[in-house]
């Protein structure tokens, strides 16, 4: 069966795919990334990885993968296939591309096509056409995590933007003046609205360094005035954002994941009363969790190997 790879590599863990054209899942594995060990041993999981998924897709189906998609946090340069930077993971203008491509190589030794995506991007597409966004032409993906961070879907496709940046409503300043931003801004949309921005306000308004954004949410189920608070803080700076982004980009609808989408009804009713009492003239988008979980970005990176595979066709 003819089939790709499909690999998200994250700060801690990777989680990968053998996926077929139409975005079924015909293997999955996870693996730790290794990064306590180093950027050098980090890039050989990656690689040993990918090399073992593609023996796996030979010993299941008798072909070697047709191409591989790859995604990655942090700045990317897609067209050429450079991871250009993570924090988290330590590299710099690494030629990721280049270097899964020769290591898939086949017995000829021609490289096979890798496709590199921005991990939240890869994690939109697959939404938009596999998950909440199948069939809507228009939306904005919204992963709760850490940070924020942002993809703008448009008939099938993720809008990058001009410069690789589009989709960042993290960094939408939602309170001019506000928490300093590792961006260095002030008052980022991520600064109040991420898991990790009401873990901090939780554990300040307990007294309690281990509080975290679920235990907040417990909180807010059970009736504490204090979460209550801290949770209407971070609701009310999100929709701020999201009435923002209706404003300049009008989606229909607006998925929202990561981990503290975890919540459900508990973030997204009063996320979409806040909402809808902010707006004006704008229509409403449509407000829902997403599918795909924590797979998203995998099968996002294969649906770009698909894309690519595509694209050399028609070329």
């Amino acid at each position: 069966m003819k089939h790709v790879i499909a690999l998200d590599v994250g700060g801690t863990g990777m989680k990968a795919a053998l996926l077929a054209q139409d975005g079924s899942v015909l293997f999955e594995a996870r693996r730790p990334t290794g990064r306590e060990h180093g950027t050098d041993a980090v890039v050989a999981a990656i690689l040993d990885f990918a090399a073992d998924l593609a023996d796996e897709g030979r010993a299941r189906f008798g072909v070697a993968p047709l191409a591989a998609g790859v995604a990655v946090p942090g700045t990317i340069d897609e067209k050429n296939g450079i991871a250009v930077y993570s924090a988290n993971l330590g590299w710099r203008d690494l030629p990721l591309r280049k270097l899964l491509g020769e290591r898939l190589a086949g017995p000829g030794g021609s490289a096979i096509p890798v496709a590199l995506g921005h991990d939240v991007r890869s994690g939109g597409l697959a939404e938009g056409r596999l998950g909440a966004g199948r069939g809507v032409g228009r939306f904005l993906f919204i992963a709760l995590g850490t940070g924020i961070a942002g993809a703008i879907g448009i008939d099938g496709r993720i809008e990058a933007g001009a410069h690789g940046y589009g989709g960042e409503i993290g960094h939408v300043v939602v309170r001019p003046g506000g928490p300093r931003c590792g961006c260095g801004a002030r008052g980022c949309l991520e600064t109040l609205a991420s898991a990790s921005a009401v873990s901090r306000a939780w554990a300040e308004a307990t007294g309690d360094p281990d509080a975290d954004a679920a235990s907040c949410a417990a909180a807010v189920d059970a009736g504490d005035d204090r979460a209550l608070a801290v949770w209407q803080r971070a609701v009310d700076a999100l929709a701020d954002g999201i009435v923002l982004a209706q404003s300049l980009l009008d989606p229909s609808t607006v998925i929202v994941g990561g981990g503290l989408a975890e919540a459900g009804d508990t973030l997204f009713t009063p996320l979409r009363a806040a909402v809808t009492e902010r707006l004006t003239f704008q229509m409403p988008p449509e407000v829902v969790p997403a599918m795909l979980k924590d797979t998203a970005a995998s099968l996002g990176a294969g649906l770009l190997a698909w894309d690519l595979l595509t694209l050399e066709v028609t070329a």
